[in-house]
């Protein structure tokens, strides 16, 4: 369900590790947005699809980019997520983790423990 869909001046800048600047028409809005996605065809111009907090009231918009606002769906970003995640990676950080203490479930509880800490540090 689309919130607002007009033009608008959009800049994004992204970097792994590092928090995104996010702005509408010079208007910062990276605290409220959780996940955002650029989509492009051939015969038109770019979109930006934002998907915001719940609750944010936004702002007003006058620019030159299709802008798509829609309430986030945490789904999709855990889907994300756990897609970009490496198996390999995840399979070295686990058993390398100093808190497995061999008890049932210790893999389990290490490989979310390891998720847990590599989404906050996103």
């Amino acid at each position: 369900m689309s919130v607002n869909q007009d033009s608008h001046r959009v800049r994004i800048a992204a970097a792994p590790g590092e928090g995104a600047v996010i702005e509408i028409d010079g208007h910062d809005v990276a605290h409220a947005v959780e996940a955002y996605r650029i989509t492009q065809t051939v015969d038109e111009g770019p979109e930006v699809t934002l998907y915001v907090q719940q609750g944010w009231r936004g702002l007003e918009f006058d620019g030159l980019a299709e802008v798509v606002v829609e309430p986030a769906d945490v789904r999709q970003v855990v889907i994300g997520f756990l897609d970009a995640v490496d198996w390999r990676r995840l399979d070295e950080a686990v058993l390398d983790r100093v808190d497995l203490d061999g008890k049932p479930g210790e893999l389990t509880r290490g490989m979310l423990a390891q998720l847990r800490e590599w989404a906050a540090s996103a």
